[in-house]
């Protein structure tokens, strides 16, 4: 099976993250006696509209405009061809302004939009920029962005099971709720830690996919650097760094790291 690795690592996060959303469905429960299926179709309520205005939300930040079919009618004809060899929808395209070279993409298989920031469309060559949309095509086929913005979803159920916990277990009202949002913000770390690591490893997924659909590495190679380049020339816009988990280029190196090293990344994607 093809890309056993992260359907395996996806199915383990997905595991932890339904943990953590039953414990904070009971701890809601137990608190406010609120019936189960009420909790549940709440919560699901919950997360599947942060899913959609997540979506829509990004995209107005990043102030994103389709991007014109009559400009860029090579790219337009590029993603048609390769959705169509991975088996997925033509996704929408994008062009948002993120102040860096990046791109990213949002949905799934069936429902899918990639956008590509300006920089990025004035930085590369065309084989290059081709490299990069086959990597994020690669994402809406595997689906790991799905995981992805669930986490997200998930983690914030939690934020507010710790926040409550807190304000409704202590005795000082204003001390609490700086207290609740602190706890707040550490569980919802600590949900995301395990989304992070599956976010290192479809990096490689994707990277991989990409090289494999244009037959070589090396132009996403070639993107990659530019791009690690033009990161440490310019500064992300505020917006942009909102979203920098979902997108092709993400630095640092730590536990808590979205993306691999791009060294690595470069010297794998060459070897292909």
């Amino acid at each position: 099976m093809r890309n056993l690795g992260l359907k395996v690592r996806m199915a383990i996060v997905g595991s932890i993250l339904f943990a953590f959303y039953t414990i904070a469905i009971s701890f809601f429960y137990l608190m406010f006696q609120v019936p189960i299926p009420l909790l549940i179709g709440l919560s699901v309520l919950f997360v599947a509209a942060q899913y959609k205005i997540s979506k829509w939300f990004t995209l107005r930040s990043l102030k994103g405009q389709e991007l014109p079919e009559d400009q860029y009618r090579d790219l337009h004809r590029f993603v048609e061809r390769t959705s169509d060899h991975m088996g997925i929808e033509k996704p929408e395209l994008y062009l948002v302004e993120m102040g860096v070279p990046n791109a990213f993409a949002l949905g799934r298989r069936g429902n899918g939009t990639v956008a590509v920031s300006r920089e990025l469309l004035q930085l590369l060559e065309q084989d290059e920029v081709e490299g990069v949309v086959a990597h994020e095509l690669a994402h809406l086929k595997n689906r790991d962005s799905i995981i992805m913005q669930l986490g997200q979803g998930v983690a914030s159920i939690i934020g507010f099971a710790a926040y409550f916990a807190v304000i409704l277990t202590g005795d000082n009202e204003l001390v609490d709720i700086f207290l609740g949002i602190i706890v707040s913000n550490i569980a919802q770390l600590l949900v995301m830690v395990f989304v992070f690591a599956i976010s290192r490893h479809r990096e490689y997924v994707a990277d991989r996919t990409a090289a494999e659909t244009l037959g070589r590495g090396d132009p996403l190679a070639r993107a990659l650097e530019k791009i690690s380049a033009g990161a440490q020339r310019s500064e992300p816009t505020a917006e942009a760094k909102e979203v920098s988990a979902l997108c092709i280029f993400g630095g640092g190196m730590s536990l808590l790291s979205t993306h691999p090293d791009t060294e690595k990344r470069i010297e794998r994607l060459r070897s292909y």
